[in-house]
C-alpha cells in the first residue's frame, strides 16, 4: 500500500476533473421507463375445457415466478397525488452497470412485486449513466435507488441519500486473488480485476504503456475510480501513458471490447469473465482464453439500495421488506440474480459506507470535494 500512496499524486487532478464533469445531469437520452400499478383485482372466469394431448409436448423449463403476496403491514392505498398512488408512483432508478436490457426486465419484475406485496404504485427506470441516476436522486425525480458504490458515496455527500440494504453475494474470484479461498461464500464485498487482450503482450502494469484502455463509467467504483488510483501507484498516469483511453458504459462492454481487440486492456468486477449473470460465454464462447487477468485491486463494498431522505419513514421501511421478502423467495432471488447478481440483502445503518470512504480520503480521492 504504501508504494501505491507513493503515486497517487499523479492521477489525482484529472480524477478530480473528470468525476466532476461526470456528475453533471446526463441528457443524451430519456432512460427507460417502466410503470406498475397497484393491481387490480379480477374476477375468475370459468376455465374452459381441454382435451389433453396424447403424448406430452417437450417444453423448455420455466422460471418460477416471484412470490408477491401483499404484506401484513402494507400501508392504506394512498389518495389520489399522493405518493404511491397510480398518478405519483414510487420511482425506482437503476445504474446501467450491464445489459441495460437485462436491468430492465429485472427492474420491472422488482416494481411488479413490490406493487402487489404493498398495493403501491412504482415506476421503474434506468439511468443513461451512473451520474444520471445520482442526479435523478439529487432533484427527488426517483425515490428510491440502486446505485453502484462509488455512486452511493457522491450521492450521500452531495443529496443525503440513505444506504438501506446491502447486496450479498457468492464471492467471485480469480486465479491471482489471494482471498480466492472465500470463494462462493456470501460476502458484503468484492473486487476489480485488470483485464487484457490475450494478443495484446500486456502481463503487468508495466506493459500497458502506449496500450489501449477500457474503462466502464467515471463513477463506477471498481471499473474507473479504484482503477485509476491502482494504476497511479504502480507508475502508470492513466491520462498520458495510454495511447488512447475509453469509457465503455459498462463492464460487460469493456471485457467484449477487449475480447474483440478494441482495446488492449481494461478493467471490470472479478470476474465478469465467467460471471452467470453477464453470461458473455453465450455469445463469446472462448472469451475466458482469449481475455486474460493480470492483476486485482483490493476489496470493494458491495452496492445495494438506498433512498432519498424525504422519503416517508414508513414507505422506507415497507419497502426494505419487500426487497428481504423477494431475496427469501426462489422465484424473486431469481429476479434478483439477474439484475446485478445479487444472492441477498443485509439491512444497514446510513454509515455503512464511511469506512470505505475514509480509505479513498486518504488515498486522495475525497468524494466531498467532487461534488458542487
Amino acid at each position: 500500500m504504501n508504494k501505491r500512496l507513493t503515486f497517487l499524486l499523479l492521477a489525482l487532478t484529472v480524477i478530480f476533473s473528470m468525476i466532476l464533469s461526470a456528475c453533471a445531469p446526463a441528457v443524451t437520452a430519456a432512460p427507460t421507463e417502466v410503470v406498475t400499478e397497484a393491481p387490480t383485482v379480477v374476477p375468475a372466469t370459468e376455465a374452459p375445457t381441454t382435451v389433453p394431448p396424447t403424448t406430452a409436448p417437450t417444453a423448455a423449463p420455466t422460471a418460477v415466478p416471484p412470490k408477491c403476496d401483499k404484506l401484513a403491514d402494507a400501508p392504506a392505498a394512498p389518495a389520489a397525488g399522493a405518493l404511491g398512488a397510480s398518478d405519483n408512483p414510487i420511482v425506482i432508478t437503476f445504474v446501467p452497470s450491464g445489459d441495460t436490457g437485462k436491468i430492465t426486465k429485472a427492474g420491472t419484475a422488482i416494481a411488479d412485486c413490490l406493487s402487489q406485496m404493498t398495493g403501491l404504485s412504482f415506476k421503474m427506470e434506468v439511468g443513461t449513466t451512473f451520474a444520471a441516476s445520482i442526479e435523478a436522486m439529487g432533484a427527488e425525480k426517483a425515490q428510491v435507488s440502486f446505485l453502484n458504490t462509488f455512486s452511493v458515496l457522491l450521492a450521500e455527500q452531495k443529496y443525503g441519500i440513505i444506504p438501506a440494504l446491502v447486496a450479498i453475494r457468492k464471492y467471485a474470484t480469480n486465479d491471482l486473488d489471494p482471498d480466492k479461498a472465500l470463494g462462493g461464500q456470501p460476502q458484503p464485498f468484492y473486487k476489480g480485476q485488470f483485464i487484457a487482450n490475450a494478443a495484446s503482450g500486456v502481463k503487468s502494469f508495466a506493459d500497458l504503456k502506449g496500450k489501449t484502455f477500457c474503462f466502464v463509467d467515471p463513477n463506477s467504483t471498481s471499473g474507473y475510480i479504484v482503477p485509476r488510483i491502482i494504476l497511479a501507484a504502480n507508475g502508470i498516469n492513466p491520462d498520458t501513458d495510454f495511447k488512447a483511453t475509453q469509457n465503455a458504459g459498462s463492464h460487460n462492454n469493456v471485457a467484449v471490447a477487449v475480447y474483440k481487440g478494441d482495446c488492449d486492456a481494461g478493467v471490470t468486477y472479478i470476474n465478469v469473465l465467467t460471471d452467470t449473470s453477464a453470461n458473455l460465454a453465450a455469445t463469446y464462447p472462448d472469451i475466458a482464453t482469449k481475455v486474460s487477468v493480470f492483476a486485482d485491486t483490493d476489496r470493494i463494498p458491495n452496492d445495494g439500495m438506498q433512498f432519498i431522505k424525504t422519503l416517508d419513514p414508513k414507505l422506507q421501511a415497507v419497502i426494505v421488506e419487500g426487497m428481504l421478502a423477494m431475496a427469501a423467495d426462489p422465484g424473486g432471488k431469481a429476479v434478483l440474480k439477474s439484475l446485478y447478481n445479487y444472492d441477498a440483502f443485509q439491512q444497514v445503518k446510513p454509515d455503512f459506507y464511511n469506512d470505505f470512504a475514509a480509505v479513498l480520503k486518504k488515498a486522495g480521492v475525497d468524494p466531498a470535494t467532487l461534488v458542487k
